[in-house]
């Protein structure tokens, strides 16, 4: 779970940090063997923000190599596994952050998501984790992944913890309140394909708003030639050199990115912005987007094939439309479903609607806490 520890017991709220940002104080190996001893010479503005108000880090968490992937199964410093169940996995790419909450060594965790990476382990897990507005919290001093696409942001096991911990992380965020979910319009999307008591799980959510709709909100198919592209921009060169050391799952994911060409990289940022004009359009005056967060409840270890595609396809399909968008979401614990472990719905809101998202998740989390 931890990869670094601080040589003091901190004081104040207790923070793991993804092993994705920078500390001037402890090693940062970017979930890599090729950073294995490496000491920052700065410590991330992030945990620098958090440390000002009181956060005391207590660890750096465990990542699926590089960030890339959705199982934090990792070839180098272990899988980490879910603490609700030894033979799931915990989620990626934030795997070890999830891991940290629910043991209770850390009441914060500060996580990176590019395509669901705090998003899939909160619910794989069962616990919270918000995506910011893209450009809200500041990447500075964190490995990137997928530029355009790489967002940081919180997790906690409770919304108002996020909630705290962006207002550290983001000068000038000041949180909405909300007397009643009936303020809000939302649609429900993508039920198709989900786990029976997931889908159960997610309906039951929906209830909690009298003013809903079902709509078909449409895919960022097309987008994914960006995101590789931008993968391989970050790696060509360290790839180029040390290909041996990256672990089998990943030396075939980067393989795939280097194969993107300039035409198909430039044809999908045309498809982002279309799909955002799409999405804009389909969801008309509603003010939030609710979904599933995963189709199913935390996969067993090894499920994925080498190379992580069949399931982190799978697993990204509800997420990662909200990178592409680069709007807020938030994951939060909906109940228990298939084999008694949780299921997570997803809340999502427009640029710049943080404030929304987190307030309309704090009044869902206390209703389905009262099933």
């Amino acid at each position: 779970m931890f990869l670094a520890l601080p040589e003091e017991e901190p004081e104040g709220m207790r923070l793991a940090v993804k092993d994705l940002f920078d500390t001037a104080d402890l090693v940062t190996t970017y979930g890599s063997s090729l950073f294995a001893d490496h000491l920052p010479a700065r410590t991330a503005p992030a945990v620098l923000a958090l440390e000002a108000a009181g956060y005391g880090v207590v660890g750096k968490t465990n990542l699926h190599e590089f960030a890339y992937g959705t199982t934090s199964e990792n070839p180098h410093f272990g899988i980490v596994p879910n603490p609700l169940a030894a033979d799931r996995v915990a989620g990626g790419s934030s795997g070890g952050n999830a891991a940290a909450l629910v043991l209770g060594a850390a009441e914060v965790a500060l996580g990176t998501d590019s395509g669901g990476s705090i998003r899939i382990p909160a619910a794989c897990c069962g616990i919270v984790g918000f995506k910011p507005t893209y450009g809200l919290v500041s990447l500075d001093g964190c490995f990137p992944l997928a530029p355009s696409f790489d967002h940081a942001g919180p997790m906690a096991r409770d919304v108002a913890t996020c909630e705290q911990a962006l207002r550290a992380l983001a000068p000038g965020f000041e949180p909405a309140t909300l007397e009643s979910l009936e303020e809000v319009e939302i649609v429900v999307t993508w039920l198709e394909g989900v786990d029976t008591l997931v889908r159960a799980r997610a309906e039951e959510a929906l209830a909690r708003f009298p003013r809903c709709r079902i709509v078909a909100l449409p895919q960022p198919d097309g987008v994914g030639d960006l995101f590789a592209r931008e993968v391989a921009g970050v790696h060509v060169e360290l790839f180029a050199a040390n290909a041996d050391l990256y672990g089998e799952d990943l030396r075939v994911k980067i393989g795939r990115c280097l194969e993107v060409s300039d035409a198909e990289a430039e044809a999908a940022a045309r498809r982002r912005q279309e799909y955002r004009e799409e999405i804009e359009e389909t969801l008309g005056n509603a003010d939030l987007v609710l979904t599933p967060t995963l189709p199913c409840v935390a996969p067993t270890i090894g499920a994925g094939r080498v190379g992580d595609v069949d399931i982190r396809e799978s697993l990204i399909r509800r997420t990662f439309p909200f990178n592409a968008l680069g709007w807020p979401a938030l994951a939060l614990p909906s109940g228990p479903a298939e084999h008694g472990l949780p299921a997570s719905v997803q809340l999502a809101g427009r640029h710049g609607s943080d404030s929304l998202v987190l307030a309309a998740g704090k009044l869902l989390e206390a209703t389905l806490a009262h099933n």
